[in-house]
C-alpha cells in the first residue's frame, strides 16, 4: 500500500484521525498503526495476540 492508501484505511478504522496529522509520519509508523488498528478492531478475547515488531521503538510504564 502507498502513504494515501495506508491514510484512507486508517481513517475508515478512526475517523478522528486527521489527514494533515497523518501526512506528518512515515508510511512505516502509518502502516504500524494501521495493523494495530486492524488487530483492536478485529477477534478479541483469549485467543487474540498482538505481536511487537523488533526493532522499533518501545514502551515502559511503571506503577506509582
Amino acid at each position: 500500500m502507498n502513504k494515501e492508501e495506508i491514510i484512507r484505511s486508517i481513517q475508515e478504522q478512526n475517523p478522528s484521525a486527521g489527514e494533515e496529522f497523518l501526512h506528518s509520519f512515515q508510511v512505516h509508523s502509518l502502516q504500524t498503526y494501521l495493523d494495530r488498528l486492524t488487530c483492536l478492531n478485529g477477534q478479541r478475547g483469549r485467543d487474540s495476540v498482538w505481536v511487537r515488531r523488533t526493532g522499533g521503538s518501545h514502551t515502559a510504564a511503571a506503577r506509582l
